[in-house]
């Protein structure tokens, strides 16, 4: 980075408070190229910045602050960030105007200089890889109970009332994958029905509450 270049200013977009807040913390050593100014759960951005990343940790297309709405003309680009299983996941974010799809198992020096050749033209998409032991991967509704973040993404998903079909369509994953990690789930956290997940998740973090914060400078 040239040394009189200015930093990227980025705004962090998710639903969950506790996850936009884990992907701001990866750039906490980067402050030189990287400055957060903007945290949303389910509000429009409206600071200026270069770059919207958008954690699509159990985001519903049509639901909440998704592509659809953050994607327009004139405005900063858009960058997804999530677990890119499948293919299909980064075309579909391309066809609605993203201009990156990156891989939540990078590390967040990898992050960065993504962000820094999409900031210059880049478009960029990174393949699915495994999250290394030691990789930072955020924050997530339930960490605290043992939940993995796909266990945790699917337990949001049931709470948001979807369908196991319908939480496989969102995620990229078979119904099998689907009923895995809701067993494991419900194991961890001590329940057999949907009807007592949904209540534990409710009463553990996983509702959904609109919220802007400016991170200080």
């Amino acid at each position: 980075m040239p040394p009189d270049a200015q930093p990227i200013r980025i705004a962090v977009v998710d639903d969950y408070e506790v996850v936009v807040a884990g992907v701001a913390s990866m750039f906490a050593g980067f402050r030189d190229r990287i400055e957060v100014v903007e945290l949303d759960n389910q509000v429009p951005v409206v600071s200026d910045v270069d770059i919207v990343l958008l954690d699509t940790f159990a985001l519903v297309e049509g639901r909440g602050l998704g592509l659809s709405r953050l994607v327009r003309p004139g405005g900063p680009k858009v960058v997804v960030f999530t677990w890119p299983e499948d293919n299909r996941s980064a075309a579909s974010a391309l066809d609605q105007g993203a201009v990156g799809h990156l891989s939540k198992a990078m590390p967040a020096q990898e992050l960065v200089a993504a962000l820094e050749e999409i900031h210059a033209g880049s478009v960029i998409t990174r393949a699915p890889v495994e999250p290394r032991a030691d990789a930072d991967l955020g924050d997530w509704p339930g960490r605290e109970w043992g939940l993995t973040p796909r266990e945790s993404e699917v337990l949001a998903l049931i709470a948001q009332g979807l369908s196991n079909q319908d939480i496989a369509g969102a995620i990229y994953v078979s119904i099998n994958s689907v009923k895995s990690y809701i067993r494991s789930a419900y194991r961890k956290i001590g329940v057999e029905r949907r009807s007592n997940a949904v209540l534990w998740a409710l009463q553990h973090g996983f509702g959904l509450q609109p919220k802007r914060t400016f991170p200080p400078r």
